[in-house]
């Protein structure tokens, strides 16, 4: 089971990106909904009308999907869950995904997410992770994250899965905070690649690796005419070289996990304010 919730797990909208382009590759169909009317604030995620020719056609209510993706040649097939984070009863919400994935079989549970980082676009997209136990950590080459503070849903989904003895892996990618307003497909495409690794299924993601290549011109155009933006992307390059000692091109795992926490900190006071 692959998982990936829009909101405050989701800079550059990179999870969301990514779990979508590994149900267009594979055509996954849509076979169940989890309504969120329970677990949300409404007024803050309301629900949608669609038009056609001008009429209402139907109120589209926020809810959590599950996709079916039949992988021929993978080892495994895959459910792809996505949706809004719950704002209401995370408890709840979780042992509903628990118990669907106890029912469907699942042998794990696989979540995405981004974060806001002091990481260059120029550079490869770090990701970061942790699995639910240091055996599976070690076997997938994780670093366990001494990470204390708030949580989001899928911290919240992970200790479910614990407690019901489901193995879990989370996945998170650093995005550039110079860029955060706009989607990320190259953090997107690094989260698929992870995925592939550990799942062992391959996805066709030509739309994404075009989307990355776009993107990485438009943001490049950006930046060179932007003096001081410029300055500020050299500065992260020669910081990041620096933290790593001229051996690799992506932050250590000490720097990620300092990352994390102030992007979380900063998502707390912002929801405070």
């Amino acid at each position: 089971m692959v998982c990936a919730f829009d909101g405050w797990n989701d800079a550059g909208d990179s999870a969301s990106l990514a779990v979508n382009a590994i149900v267009d590759s594979f055509g996954g169909n849509e076979f169940a909904r989890i309504e969120m009317e329970p677990f949300l604030d409404l007024r803050e995620t309301r629900p949608t009308i669609r038009l056609v020719d001008g009429e209402v056609r139907e109120l589209v209510w926020p809810a959590t999907t599950l996709s079916e993706v039949f992988s021929p040649r993978a080892p495994r097939d895959l459910i792809v869950v996505s949706g809004p984070e719950p704002a209401l009863s995370w408890r709840r919400y979780c042992e509903t995904l628990v118990e669907l994935a106890e029912t469907l079989g699942c042998s794990m549970v696989v979540t995405l997410g981004a974060f806001l980082a002091d990481v260059p676009h120029t550079h490869p997209v770090p990701i970061a992770g942790s699995a639910s136990d240091p055996a599976l950590s070690e076997r997938l080459g994780l670093v366990p994250s001494n990470y204390e503070g708030p949580a989001g849903i899928t911290s919240a989904l992970h200790y479910s899965c614990s407690r019901a003895g489901i193995p879990s892996v989370s996945l998170w990618a650093a995005v550039p905070h110079y860029i955060a307003a706009m989607p990320n497909p190259k953090a997107a495409l690094a989260l698929v690649r992870r995925m592939e690794s550990l799942t062992g299924v391959i996805v066709d993601a030509e739309a994404l690796e075009s989307d990355a290549v776009e993107q990485e011109r438009q943001v490049e155009q950006a930046v060179q005419h932007d003096s001081d933006l410029r300055g500020f992307v050299e500065q992260l390059e020669e910081a990041a070289a620096e933290e790593n000692d001229g051996e690799e091109e992506i932050p250590t795992g000490d720097s990620i996990e300092r990352d994390v926490q102030r992007f979380l900190r900063q998502r707390d006071a912002g929801d405070e304010a």
